[in-house]
């Protein structure tokens, strides 16, 4: 299943998982400065290297095939599915990083001009950078005298050609660019990952009454450990796998269980209340229904269909012991440890009922 370790991928993976421990280590303010550090890069390269793609023949061609709308694909289940499990990821929902991040805001922070701005700016970024990807694409495309259809370039590998492509096409100081890429790269990654650990490590934290050092150290060992499986050969289609099923069915469940806790077992008024009394964008009961009916109710739905569509389709043709043991059962293994958790008592429960 797993295919040879790679040695190399060993250790790189023990060197991420020390920075990311370390950072966490450091506490929030370091995090807020290596998040401010990183970001900025990234942006600049891709504004460079989508002047660059622009210019390049067939450019044209990739970019109409991006602009121009398919209405057909509405009616597509399959192109609803990788959308919401898109947005889920971008926007880091239902995992916990959000809540983790906005208890370190102050009281009176503007939460509602902060969430439109964190979702118009990732939605903003994503649509600009296609025009970095698909300018090249159709580059590919009409040097290699083929249709984009048939260019045979998709998924995590899309990335690893296209931006890479796109940097030595650079008339100057390629070198430089590609290696500021991969470092971008790098520290989107480890971004990611310490943004995933820190609510975890929070709640761990808070439940068991475990110093926040030592809870971030096991659970980086752990996320070490987890990792390891990732680095053998066939490493990269079990990840595919893994987060497939994490992302359009782990995701939307934890989602949908936000809504229905917040819609109907809380005064989401309170909530909403809250919001208007700091922001200068008043939020009006309209909120309440999308948030105790309409969004339920579509990701209910969605749910459905994708199971229905993976039942019916198994994902990329894998065989289904595969997709079962990489796919199926974590996500099974992860709810039952969910709830074994919330139901045992901790040690700062207990002292707080004495």
């Amino acid at each position: 299943i797993f295919g040879s370790i790679s040695i190399p991928a060993v250790l790189g993976t023990l060197a991420l998982w020390i920075v990311i421990f370390i950072i966490l280590y450091k506490g929030v303010k370091r995090i807020g400065k290596v998040v401010a550090l990183t970001v900025p890069i990234p942006t600049i390269l891709l504004l460079i290297l989508t002047i660059r793609g622009i210019t390049l023949p067939g450019a044209i061609d990739g970019l109409n095939y991006f602009l121009t709308p398919d209405f057909s694909q509405l009616t597509n289940v399959s192109v609803w599915l990788s959308a919401y499990a898109q947005v889920f990821f971008s926007l880091s929902l239902a995992q916990g990083i959000m809540i983790t991040y906005a208890s370190y805001l102050k009281k009176k922070s503007d939460i509602t001009n902060n969430a439109c701005i964190a979702a118009f700016a990732d939605a903003g970024t994503s649509f600009f950078a296609g025009f970095t990807v698909f300018s090249i694409v159709g580059y590919l495309a009409a040097n290699q005298g083929v249709s984009i259809q048939n260019l045979g370039i998709a998924g995590p590998e899309l990335i690893f050609i296209t931006y890479p492509t796109a940097i030595t096409l650079l008339p100057a100081a390629a070198v430089l660019f590609g290696i500021i890429f991969y470092f971008a790269l790098l520290t989107f990654g480890i971004d990611s990952a310490f943004s995933m650990i820190e609510p975890m490590t929070n709640s761990v934290h808070q439940k068991w009454d475990m110093s926040k050092t030592k809870a971030t150290a096991i659970l980086c060992c752990i996320g070490f450990l987890l990792s390891l499986l990732f680095t053998a050969g066939n490493g990269l289609y079990l990840l595919e796998i893994l987060d497939h099923f994490i992302a359009e069915f782990g995701l939307v469940t934890i989602g949908l269980l936000e809504c229905i806790l917040l819609g109907w077992f809380v005064p989401i008024k309170l909530f909403r209340k809250h919001a208007n009394k700091t922001s200068d964008f008043t939020i009006g009961i309209w909120w309440d229904i999308l948030i105790k009916i309409i969004i339920p109710t579509i990701l209910i739905l969605l749910l459905i269909l994708s199971a229905i569509n993976n039942i019916l389709y198994p994902y990329q043709n894998y065989p289904w012991w595969l997709i079962v043991i990489i796919g199926v059962i974590p996500l099974l293994t992860i709810t039952f440890l969910s709830i074994f958790f919330m139901k045992v008592s901790a040690p700062r429960e207990e002292k707080n009922h004495a």
